[in-house]
């Protein structure tokens, strides 16, 4: 195809010219160009090749629409693979590749990105002459209107025509002045380059805006609109026939839009193979500017194209029009149009087949959306105006704007439509098998394919879709989706409306994560969360995890020690000594009311209501299933007032689960929960000498072991802060959890290192904690359970009462929860003491491996131990706890691993350490 920009015409600036690189080659085009246009005007046919068959591939369309002309843009700070070379608009500098059917993402920066949260009373979504009218309509209302338009300039398909006239004036000048309204109306707000990618419940849509910069800036909008109006218009469509995908086989709309939106004309001798007037009156536009039109084929009168010959390059060479080969470089092609039902479906509204324009037009509405102009098959221009106007001010009234009444409409001329022909495919002849005539142009998916398809017997359009691939490729089949229905259908031998089409997912074109993600990238994706003592470990040379959104030492290292080496350290200064801990990130629920027991009691498994002032418990708590959903310890504080504990990482879930019982099920108890979690630091005191660097710090607090025995609290002033002392041990050794204002955070963690130094006080991290909570078999609920735990499974049924109700506990009675053979918390300990078995690892009886095994279980949790003298492991096992002293196998890619089935405690388990 032999393309060349015209020294006059169009709507480019022609006095700005632009500099760019394709594939590693200097170009210039004009301001107002796409990249597309820009190649065509420089003479590029081929721009890209096919995913599979690396056939070259062309410009097809002149929107987002098209399937091939697929291009990565590449820059200094930023890359974006899996664009389209018709959708990417021009800028300065600008430097692209063109793509085998896939990008590649590159690492680093990904561009510049921001969110935006707006409500309107109505969102217009097109600017196309329908879109532009329906704005100016809601507008004049006073109403807050949002008009989405993904082009760089409002006009739609008037951009790409000519010969209309509003008003008695160029269809354009009415756009203009429009717009010029449009921006004098307070509350209007116009986003161009911007495409709404998808609609959800209750007038909720997100826009991808692109920036003037490039695709590679932007930002995503989240609307939320009282009514929504659909002006999205309609695409052109193809027709299926032998190597249609040849570079220089273009839709007749999208080269005369090239021709009067960019002036670039393309071809010099072309053929016409259509189904309808309007392709007829874009072959006479080329005409006009010099192209030659050797032949039309008119398929409402039978004509056909049987197939297509190209040059050495691949390029279009030739057209076989029944039976007759005609020389050309461009091939005009159009079957009529697809009206965009794209975003009306994505809330589930319905479509039904329009048999006078060939194409699936809206029919129920799911939710405030409404669809005026060629999206409901009405392509007359004086339809869309109108149709626009009273659209725009029923949206503005439904939202509690105006009085419905529809404006003026001006007056239009244009030409008429005519009679649209329905032509989906030309018949493979001479024993063709089809496996040529693409139907999805991106996914190389030809109609052999859809013949496998139904001669299997496949009779959904959604198997259909998957066994072909058609539609599946980031162009969402813009161009295909219809015409593989109205095929199949064929091949089926139903109607098109029978068949359907397969189901429009957002987003409607693709949205790049960066886009997605924002700002909220590196160390903003999420929230980050420190303790008031995070300086403090920082310091002390703590290497940190993410627990949830906090950030927690997982150990301290010293000059040039190893995980290994800290850790160990750590574990034994808090079974030998005392070791110091930041426990501020656990979960923490202020509950208060007369009918807080009562709630503890239906929330908990065991009982709360009986607790007494000044003591603590421990709790499981269950989903209504019967599974562990979270532990903790809660404590008395009044006889209305109890202090909660949860998991570090579950502390929003179990007060979100509290609050749906209050609100849906006990709306009348007199009880309410609040977060505390960030009101209070937390320093445990952990190990033998514990007692003495608390009595130390709290002179006046009596810390005998009558006087503040396990599982109490008091209050106290310690190192002169107020403070409230649990006695209470994650460690199986003496322990005391010392709460203070979060303000007093760090000065409470300073006084107990100095008050601690005589006793060899050392902080120790998350990763100690571990090895000493598994030493004694207390589980970490989301480790040790993965949603499928009872607490029987985990030895706990002594806590789930039969005396009482509480969520969840009916289902322990299922026949299921029962079985003696459900996965049950025991101990590891590997045959060879030093081998360390890996968390996951999984469990099976016999050590030859002969398949098929069975899985007995897995490992939970796995560590090596000081105190044990050797490495051990927490496991989940099938009736495990009755298998105690049964010998298992891990097998691993590269050993076996022997290990013997034990109690899940393993250190003093009589807790006398503890209690003491």
């Amino acid at each position: 195809m032999s393309s060349v920009r015209l020294t006059a015409g169009g709507r480019v600036d022609r006095a700005r010219p632009l500099r760019f690189t394709f594939d590693g080659i200097a170009y210039e085009g004009l301001a107002g160009d796409t990249l597309a246009s820009a190649l065509l005007a420089n003479g590029m046919g081929i721009v890209a090749r096919g995913v599979d068959t690396g056939r070259p591939r062309g410009i097809m369309a002149a929107g987002v629409e098209d399937p091939g002309a697929l291009i990565q843009v590449d820059g200094p700070t930023a890359s974006e693979p899996m664009l389209r070379a018709t959708a990417v608009e021009l800028v300065d500098g600008l430097v692209a590749r063109g793509l085998p059917g896939r990008g590649r993402l590159v690492l680093g920066d990904t561009g510049r990105f921001d969110k935006r949260f707006v409500h309107c009373d109505v969102l217009v979504v097109g600017g196309g002459p329908a879109g532009v009218a329906a704005t100016l309509a809601a507008g004049r209302t006073g109403a807050r209107v949002i008009l989405a338009e993904q082009d760089t300039e409002l006009g739609g398909a008037l951009l790409g025509t000519s010969g209309e006239t509003i008003d008695g004036g160029p269809a354009l000048d009415w756009v203009t002045a429009s717009e010029a309204q449009l921006d004098a109306q307070p509350e209007t707000r116009m986003l161009l380059r911007s495409t709404v990618t998808g609609i959800y419940d209750h007038g909720c849509a997100i826009i991808a805006q692109r920036f003037v910069a490039g695709p590679t800036e932007g930002r995503i909008w989240h609307v939320r609109a009282q009514r929504i109006v659909l002006a999205t218009g309609a695409l052109e469509r193809p027709i299926v026939f032998r190597d249609n995908d040849r570079p220089g086989i273009m839709l007749a709309g999208a080269a005369r839009s090239y021709l009067a939106r960019y002036g670039v004309r393309v071809g010099t001798r072309a053929v016409v193979f259509a189904t309808h007037d309007d392709a007829l009156a874009a072959a006479r536009d080329l005409a006009t500017a010099g192209v030659e039109i050797a032949h039309v084929a008119d398929a409402r009168t039978g004509a056909r194209v049987s197939g297509t010959e190209a040059d050495a390059d691949g390029r279009l060479a030739a057209v076989l029009v029944d039976g007759e080969r005609v020389d050309a470089d461009l091939l005009l092609v159009s079957g009529g149009w697809n009206p965009t039902v794209q975003l009306w479906t994505h809330t589930r509204g319905t479509v039904r087949f329009d048999a006078t324009i060939g194409g699936f037009v809206p029919d129920q509405p799911a939710g405030p959306i409404t669809a005026v102009g060629a999206i409901t098959g009405a392509f007359a221009l004086a339809e869309c105006v109108t149709g626009g106007l009273e659209a725009g001010a029923t949206a503005a009234h439904l939202a509690g704007w105006g009085d419905g009444a529809r404006p003026t409409a001006p007056a239009v001329t244009a030409a008429p439509v005519g009679i649209i022909g329905t032509l989906w495919s030309v018949e493979p002849t001479d024993g063709d098998d089809g496996s040529h005539h693409y139907v999805d142009l991106e996914r190389e998916s030809p109609l052999s394919e859809l013949r496998r398809a139904v001669g299997a017997g496949l009779g959904s359009i959604e198997h259909v879709k998957r066994f072909t691939t058609i539609g599946t490729a980031s162009d969402q089949g813009k161009t295909s989706g219809v015409a593989s229905s109205a095929i199949a259908a064929s091949l089926m031998g139903q109607e098109v409306g029978t068949v359907g089409v397969t189901t429009f997912r957002p987003p409607y074109t693709p949205v790049s994560f960066a886009a997605l993600a924002g700002r909220d990238r590196g160390d903003l994706f999420d929230p980050v969360r420190v303790t008031p003592i995070h300086d403090r470990h920082v310091a002390a040379g703590a290497v940190f995890e993410d627990v949830g959104q906090w950030k927690r030492a997982r150990f301290y290292r010293r000059a040039g020690e190893p995980m290994d080496q800290a850790v160990s350290r750590e574990c034994v200064a808090a079974r030998t000594a005392v070791g110091l801990f930041d426990g501020s990130t656990l979960g923490k629920i202020d509950i208060q009311g007369p009918d807080a027991g009562w709630l503890l009691d239906r929330l908990y498994t065991n009982t709360f209501s009986t607790l007494k002032v000044g003591s603590c418990r421990y709790g499981l708590m269950c989903k209504l299933d019967g599974m562990v959903f979270d532990d903790g310890v809660t404590s008395r504080l009044t006889d209305d007032r109890f202090h909660m504990t949860t998991t570090t990482g579950g502390a929003a879930s179990v007060l979100d689960h509290i609050e749906e019982w209050l609100q849906t099920e006990w709306p009348l108890l007199r009880v309410r929960a609040t977060s505390v979690t960030e009101q209070w630091a937390v320093v445990g005191l952990v190990g033998p000498r514990s007692r003495d660097v608390l009595a130390a710090l709290a002179p006046d607090l009596d810390v005998a072991n009558d006087a503040f025995p396990f599982m109490t609290w008091r209050e106290a002033t310690v190192a002169g802060l107020s403070a409230r002392v649990y006695r209470i041990s994650f460690s199986g050794e003496l322990a005391y959890e010392v709460n203070v204002a979060t303000w007093d955070g760090p000065a409470l963690w300073e006084a107990a290192m100095a008050a601690g130094v005589t006793f060899g006080i050392t902080p120790y991290g998350t990763e100690a904690m571990h090895v000493l909570r598994a030493e004694k078999g207390y589980p970490i609920i989301g480790q040790e359970t993965d949603g499928s735990v009872t607490p029987h499974d985990l030895g706990m049924g002594r806590m789930a009462s039969t005396r009482k109700w509480s969520i969840g506990s009916r289902s322990w009675t299922r026949s299921d929860t029962a079985r003696p053979d459900r996965k049950q918390l025991v101990g590891l300990l590997p045959v060879d003491p030093t081998e360390l078995m890996p968390e996951g690892a999984q469990i099976v009886d016999a050590p030859d491996l002969a398949p098929p095994m069975a899985m007995q279980g897995h490992v939970t949790s796995s560590y090596r131990s000081d105190a044990l003298g050797r490495t051990f492991a927490l496991a989940l096992v099938r009736g495990g706890q009755a298998r105690i002293g049964e010998t298992v196998y891990l097998p691993l890619p590269d050993r076996t691993v022997a290990a013997t089935i034990t109690s899940s405690v393993l250190f003093d388990p009589e807790g006398s350490r503890r209690d003491g």
